[in-house]
Parts: structure tokens; C-alpha cells; sequence
């Protein structure tokens, strides 16, 4: 069992997560048009909280949009992370995609084969993709078997953050937080390890994505003023409604 180098950690979530996840996210901020994200949200909810002003407006509906967009970006970003640090303690791997479906992970520790799939957030699905997620986990335990498998397979839902008391489930095990980290690293103190070099790492990358954003903020706000202020300055919410729900 090998140890987690600092320098490469740091290494990796600077090129890896942090350079990407930047990009990714200046990427979504460019390409918005106002029509294109006004339509997506709720006007009726705007209007229930009261907002008064256009760069108001504005700044909740970016807000809303980027903070769902950059939570599925960075969740598939940490995913890489914890393959890549078990990969270096365990001889972990990728699991390949077209043949296990839900899997992301697959090393041994302690003559146990794991079978992971990996999570951001403890509440990431319904009862359906839950079990989904069960059924998955039957297939990739045949096709193991399949193919030669003698240790015993052990399924894992693995979840980046959060905690869960009672990680014995009925057919798979649930590791969230410091567990699943300890568990992909043999390191209890991982999870505080990862937030240094992001937190380093973070003040050096996002000055770009602060003008990107304020450029856009100022963009949209003069576009929605033309388009949806009244002669008095005030918003008309009934040409809004319109835009977005009006029949053709």
C-alpha cells in the first residue's frame, strides 16, 4: 500500500479539477443569452420574492442556472479525484464504462474486490435510481464472477461529502464523507487534506471567472431593462410571463 504524495495531490487538483472546472464553468457563462435562461425559470417566483430591479433579476437567475450547472461539473471532477488517489494507495481502477453501468471504481484491499460507484452528496436520488443503482451492482458482480473473480465482492455507494451513521444497507455498503475518503485512501484524515491545495489552488484560478461573470451580469441587465422595463422603470412582469408561457 502506497502513500498519497502532498506535491502530487496538489498537482493533480490544480490541472486536473480546478483548471477544467474553471474552464468549464467560463464556457457556460459566454455562451448564455438572457431569452435562452429567462425561459428555463419561473416567473410567477420572481414575483413571489418581491424583486424590484433588473440586475436583481438578473443575478438570482445566473445564480440559480450556474450553481446547478457547477455542482454536476465539480461532482464529476471530485470523481476523478478519488479514482486517482485510490488508484495510488490500492492499484485502483476506472471502471470501464461500457461494461459496468453505475460503477466508477473497482480495487481490492484486505482480499476484497469493491465495486464503487461514487456520489457527490448523500441525498443524490429517488427510490428508483436507487434501486438502479442495486440492479447495476448484481450485473457488475456477475460479470466479475464471469470472468474469474474468487475474492468476495463487496458493493459501495460512495459519497464525496456528507455522513451516514448507518452505512450497512441491505445490499451494498454506504460510505460518505470522511468514510468513503478513508476508505479509497487508508487515510482518516484525507477529507481535511483535499480543502488545502483547493483552497490554494482556487484564489489563483477564479479572477477570470469573476470578469466573466460581472461582464455578464452587467450584459444581461442592460439587455433585460430594454427589453422588459416599462416607460416608468418598472418591470413588467406581464410582458415576462408572456415570453416565457404565451402560446405561439
Amino acid at each position: 500500500m502506497n502513500q498519497i504524495n502532498q506535491n502530487d495531490l496538489q498537482l493533480f487538483i490544480s490541472d486536473k479539477i480546478l483548471k477544467p472546472f474553471n474552464e468549464k464553468r467560463l464556457g457556460k457563462v459566454s455562451k448564455l443569452e438572457l431569452n435562452e435562461i429567462l425561459k428555463r425559470k419561473n416567473p410567477y417566483l420572481f414575483k413571489a420574492k418581491n424583486i424590484q430591479t433588473s440586475e436583481e433579476l438578473i443575478k438570482y437567475v445566473l445564480d440559480a442556472f450556474l450553481s446547478s450547472q457547477e455542482e454536476t461539473i465539480f461532482g464529476n471532477l471530485m470523481e476523478e479525484l478519488a479514482i486517482f488517489v485510490c488508484e495510488k494507495v490500492f492499484h485502483g481502477q476506472k471502471a470501464e464504462k461500457g461494461k459496468f453501468k453505475s460503477i466508477d471504481l473497482i480495487f481490492k484491499k484486505e482480499n476484497k474486490r469493491y465495486i464503487v460507484s461514487i456520489k457527490s452528496g448523500i441525498y443524490w436520488g429517488n427510490k428508483d435510481q436507487i434501486s438502479e443503482m442495486k440492479k447495476n451492482f448484481k450485473k457488475a458482480k456477475k460479470i466479475l464472477i464471469n470472468e474469474g473473480e474468487t475474492n468476495k465482492i463487496v458493493a459501495v455507494n460512495g459519497c464525496m461529502y456528507g455522513k451516514d451513521n448507518k452505512p450497512k444497507k441491505r445490499d451494498y455498503y454506504k460510505y460518505c464523507g470522511q468514510e468513503f475518503w478513508e476508505f479509497v485512501t487508508d487515510d482518516s484524515e484525507f477529507y481535511q487534506k483535499i480543502i488545502i491545495p483547493l483552497d490554494k489552488e482556487a484564489r489563483k484560478k477564479d479572477e477570470d471567472f469573476k470578469k466573466a461573470y460581472y461582464a455578464k451580469i452587467n450584459e444581461m441587465t442592460k439587455e433585460f431593462s430594454d427589453k422588459y422595463l416599462d416607460s416608468d422603470g418598472i418591470i413588467n412582469w406581464q410582458k415576462i410571463i408572456e415570453y416565457v408561457s404565451k402560446r405561439n
